[in-house]
């Protein structure tokens, strides 16, 4: 499928679907790649405005917004008496954020959101198991959600302690080794030290964002374009977010 120069996400077509439980134990293959136009200026919130319907329209707003997050511009939207009481009526989150539990990245500061804006699901890791894919199935089939951002971060703990775990056989306190497992199958082998364990991180969101590509329900969302998924990576010295290909 081909995007026009001004739009952001291009999704392009899927594997053929496989089960669910497969897919968590799947190794890197099949993808919802996405493509992007250069980054646009720092926009104003919009005001009274509708909440973006479409996977271009999110993503804008999540660049937009992490734009006034580094720039110290935030507008902290929707947090007024009124906003608080539409909330009782029901909620109309315009993207779902998957990213990891490090206090470090709270997804409605870091994209500068507020009340109803954003439904957020954090693993260590980003890490998928039936509760998380659950949580982004009732997010994308009952909600509308058009956009899924898989997000990785710098200096990840949990992708730190796949590697160690993977390069010394040492097996992690309990729990924490289902995480390592899960995360083993994104670890970056072409380096070594510090630089294994960033590659490791963004080639897990990209780990991640290919099972979630191939779950068959939001394939078939992905494919009517009526939802995007797309792998992101947020760096904590800069607090930029940026496309992961």
């Amino acid at each position: 499928m081909t995007w026009h120069p001004g739009d952001v996400p291009a999704a392009l077509p899927l594997p053929s679907p496989r089960g669910r439980r497969a897919l968590l134990r799947a190794a890197l293959g099949g993808t919802a790649a996405l493509g992007f136009a250069p980054t646009p200026a720092v926009a104003a919130p919009r005001p009274g405005a509708a909440r973006p319907g479409t996977p271009v329209e999110a993503w804008r707003e999540l660049v937009h917004g992490n734009k006034r997050w580094r720039a110290r511009h935030q507008a902290h939207p929707h947090e007024g008496a009124e906003d608080r009481t539409a909330a009782v009526a029901g909620q109309h989150p315009f993207a779902l954020i998957l990213g990891c539990v490090d206090s470090r990245v709270p997804p409605e500061l870091i994209f500068d959101q507020g009340l109803g804006d954003l439904m957020t699901v954090r693993s260590a890791g980003e890490v998928l198991d039936e509760a998380v894919l659950g949580s982004i199935a009732y997010g994308v089939l009952e909600l509308g959600i058009p956009l899924v951002v898989v997000l990785g971060h710098q200096s990840c703990g949990a992708v730190a302690a796949a590697v160690k775990a993977d390069e010394t056989g040492e097996e992690p306190p309990a729990h924490i080794d289902y995480i390592a497992e899960a995360i083993r199958p994104a670890i970056d082998r072409s380096t070594a030290g510090a630089a294994r364990i960033d590659a490791t991180i963004t080639a897990n969101v990209r780990h991640v964002r290919a099972l979630l590509a191939a779950e068959p329900d939001l394939a078939a969302r992905v494919e009517a374009r009526r939802l995007a998924i797309v792998g992101a990576r947020y760096e904590l010295g800069s607090q930029l977010m940026h496309h992961v290909h």
